[in-house]
C-alpha cells in the first residue's frame, strides 16, 4: 500500500511525495510582455515542498491569452524571466512543470497587447462575461474559427512553448485540456460544430488534443509531458454529449505516446474516474470532485486505495505554502482568502504563514 508521502516516479523524475500543487491562475505576471516577476519566484519557491508543482496556465502564443496579467512562454524575454522561478524551486529540491494553456474562445480583444481576436473550434460564443482588466467585465465574443493552417500553427506553438519551457528550466509541461479552454473546446459537442477532420466524430474532436500531445512529445520527450482533462465539466459553457466515449477514445489514442502522467480534474461523473484509471497505462494525478468545498486531507486516502498515484490540491496550496507538511501532521490549515486570489501584490499571495513561522 502506497502512502501520499512516499516517493513516486513521474516520467524521468522521482517526486519526493504524492502531493501535487494544482495549476491556479493568479494574474500577477506584471513584467513587460507578460513575464514573471520576482514575487512569482517567491510564491513558487514557498511551495516547492510539493511532489510536483504545476504552474498557473501559461499561454503558448499571444493569441492563446485569455485573462489579463497571465504569463507566456512564446518569447525570449519570457523564457529568461521564468528562469529565476524554476531556479527558486530547484534550489529547494522541487519539481515544476509549466502548464501550457491556450484559452481559445475564453478571452476578449481588449486583453491582448496586439490587434487580435479570440479563436476557437467554431464561431460559437460562450455564454457569460469575462474580466478584462481596465475594460472591466465584458461579454464573451464569438471566436474566429481556426482554419486548417491555423490549427497546424497552434500545434506548432504548443511544441515551441514546450521547448521554451525546458530552456527556461522547467522539468516538463502539462497540456491544459480541461476547464473549457481551447483543447477542451475541441473535445466538446457544443463549442465544436466542425464537420471536417477536427470535429464531427469522436475521433475528430479528440484529434487536436492528441496532435498537440504528439508534437510536445516530439519536442521534449514523452517523459516530460503530462495532460490535464476534466470530463463532463461544464465550466466556461462546455457541453459534452457522450463524454465517456470521448474520453475513453482519447485515453486509447494517448496511451501509445507514453506520457509522464494524466491529470484528471474530476467532475460529477466520478465513476468515470475509475474507468479512466484502469484504461490509462501510466501515472495518474487526481483532483477529486468536492462540490461546495475544496479538496481536503481526506483525499490522501485515494492514494492508499490505489484510486490515484498522486493527489492535486488547489485552494489549500494557495493558503498553505507548506501544505505537504501540514497534511503529514494533520493540520492546522490556513483558510484561503479568495478576495486576493487574482491580481494584486504580495497580500494573499506570498504572506500566508507556515508552521515554522
Amino acid at each position: 500500500m502506497s502512502s501520499a508521502f512516499d516517493e513516486v516516479r513521474i516520467g524521468r523524475y522521482t517526486a519526493r511525495n504524492r502531493v501535487v500543487m494544482a495549476p491556479m491562475t493568479r494574474n500577477r505576471a506584471y513584467g513587460p510582455g507578460a513575464t514573471p516577476t520576482e514575487l512569482m519566484a517567491t510564491y513558487y519557491r514557498q511551495r516547492a515542498g510539493a511532489g510536483l508543482i504545476v504552474t498557473e496556465g501559461i499561454q503558448p502564443s499571444a493569441i492563446g491569452q485569455g485573462y489579463p496579467n497571465t504569463p507566456g512562454l512564446h518569447s525570449s524575454e519570457q523564457v529568461r524571466a521564468w528562469r529565476p522561478v524554476t531556479d527558486a524551486v530547484h534550489e529547494q529540491g522541487g519539481l515544476i512543470f509549466a502548464q501550457l494553456m491556450h484559452a481559445g474562445r475564453i478571452g476578449h480583444p481588449t486583453v491582448y497587447d496586439q490587434d487580435l481576436h479570440p479563436v476557437g473550434a467554431s464561431a460559437v460564443k460562450a455564454a457569460g462575461k469575462i474580466f478584462t482588466g481596465t475594460a472591466g467585465m465584458q461579454e464573451f465574443v464569438a471566436p474566429k474559427p481556426l482554419t486548417g493552417t491555423e490549427i497546424a500553427e497552434t500545434i506548432g506553438a504548443f511544441a515551441d512553448a514546450a521547448r521554451n519551457a525546458v530552456e527556461a528550466g522547467f522539468d516538463g509541461v502539462e497540456l491544459h485540456g480541461a476547464n473549457g479552454y481551447l483543447l477542451h473546446q475541441f473535445l466538446s459537442t457544443n463549442a465544436n460544430q466542425r464537420d471536417d477532420e477536427w470535429g464531427g466524430s469522436v475521433e475528430g474532436r479528440t484529434r487536436l488534443t492528441v496532435e498537440v500531445a504528439r508534437a510536445a512529445v516530439d519536442a521534449i520527450g514523452a517523459d516530460r509531458v503530462g495532460l490535464r482533462i476534466s470530463p463532463a465539466n461544464p465550466f466556461n459553457d462546455i457541453a459534452e454529449d457522450g463524454h465517456r466515449d470521448t474520453y475513453l477514445a482519447l485515453v486509447d489514442a494517448l496511451n501509445p505516446l507514453g506520457l509522464a502522467y494524466l491529470h484528471i480534474a474530476e467532475s460529477a461523473d466520478t465513476e468515470l474516474t475509475g474507468i479512466l484509471r484502469e484504461r490509462w497505462n501510466g501515472v495518474s494525478i487526481l483532483n477529486p470532485y468536492t462540490p461546495g468545498a475544496y479538496t481536503g486531507p481526506e483525499a490522501l486516502k485515494l492514494v492508499e486505495s490505489g484510486a490515484a498515484d498522486l493527489i492535486s490540491y488547489a485552494a489549500l496550496f494557495l493558503a498553505n505554502p507548506d501544505l505537504p507538511e501540514r497534511l503529514r501532521v494533520g493540520g492546522p490549515f490556513n483558510t484561503p482568502n479568495y478576495s486576493t486570489a487574482y491580481g494584486g501584490d504580495h497580500e494573499g499571495y506570498t504572506d500566508y504563514p507556515t508552521l515554522a513561522g
